[in-house]
């Protein structure tokens, strides 16, 4: 009972939380003379490819597998959906490519975790690693020039444009995603099986299932939509590609997951959150007469310093698979 009391508390602190930044940031914005529909606009393009990692990271922790390397696999995938949307000539091969890899990437990673029976953080923080110098070889090894790769204008993806709002093809097959995740997980047997591999993998062993293929497939699709993300940075949104594009946004993803408590549609609410403290920072750092009063570097704080503050107040009360992080040995 006592639980259950701190619970809804915990609820109620975090939805306040919620409105409450949303409320200050409409605030600041009406104050500052900022344009609302801009605003909208580059908040949805922050939150799309946060709402991706983090869907498909709560999709793996479910099973029971936890990935720290989000940031490593938005990296590479960004480098190598662009350089397939050059061979291939398409924006939207690009992404596809991007998906493929990323994939790959998550299946190396679920294989690693399992079969290999590898500390999950350690492997996360060696694709991090990994990528960080990967990178700029590859930037260097494609295009002969580091840190920076300009590719044509018409292999960027154009936005669905609407009467109010301009929105991303991509951002609406994001929500579709974490409808469809969400139904995945509560209301089909392989999304039981998923969260009881995470949650008592020895009863999924003992019905006859294999957990550590279950927990594979989660990781491959976890990291097919983070490989999404990476190629919608620079295809979608920035139309250029740096090394340093990723620019944290795989561990504000791991922050949507922690608020969301695995939750997909919940991780897609959390993004939002992010996304808008993102989009705000981006509008204050392109609007003249703003921009010149403000700060530089405090703007661009803004997005980070809103993750810390709401995962300070949100992780309390969540409740994480009791398998999670532990590979699974048969006794």
């Amino acid at each position: 009972m006592e639980k259950t009391k701190k619970f809804k508390i915990g609820k109620i602190i975090e939805n306040a939380l919620a409105i409450g930044i949303a409320l200050f940031f409409l605030y600041f914005s009406t104050i500052l003379g900022l344009n609302i529909v801009s605003l909208l606009e580059a908040t949805l393009l922050a939150m799309t490819p946060l709402a991706l990692t983090a869907i498909g990271e709560c999709i793996n922790e479910q099973a029971g597998v936890v990935n720290i390397g989000l940031e490593g696999i938005l990296l590479i995938t960004a480098v190598v959906g662009v350089y397939g949307a050059e061979v291939f000539g398409s924006g939207s091969a690009g992404l596809l490519v991007g998906v493929l890899a990323g994939a790959f990437i998550g299946f190396l990673f679920g294989v690693i975790s399992t079969y290999g029976k590898a500390d999950q953080v350690i492997a996360g923080t060696g694709i991090n690693l990994f990528a960080y110098g990967f990178v700029p070889f590859l930037l260097v090894a494609l295009w002969a020039f580091p840190g920076i790769h300009v590719f044509p204008k018409e292999l960027k993806l154009q936005p669905l444009r609407t009467p109010v709002i301009s929105i991303s093809y991509v951002t609406i097959i994001t929500v579709i995603i974490a409808i469809v995740s969400h139904f995945l997980l509560h209301k089909t047997t392989f999304g039981l099986r998923i969260k009881a591999a995470g949650e008592k993998p020895e009863a999924v062993d003992v019905a006859g299932l294999n957990v550590d293929h279950i927990r594979i497939i989660a990781s491959t699709f976890g990291g097919a939509l983070t490989g999404l993300a990476g190629a919608f940075l620079p295809l979608a949104w920035f139309g250029t590609l740096v090394k340093e594009i990723s620019a944290g946004r795989g561990f504000i993803a791991l922050a949507c997951v922690v608020v969301a408590g695995l939750e997909p549609l919940l991780a897609i609410a959390a993004a939002f959150i992010f996304g808008f403290a993102e989009g705000f920072a981006y509008s204050v750092g392109v609007t003249p007469g703003i921009k010149e009063k403000i700060p530089f570097y405090f703007v661009h704080m803004i997005p980070y310093i809103t993750t810390i503050i709401v995962v300070a107040v949100a992780i309390g009360e969540k409740r994480f698979p009791k398998a999670l992080g532990k590979p699974y040995r048969r006794e």
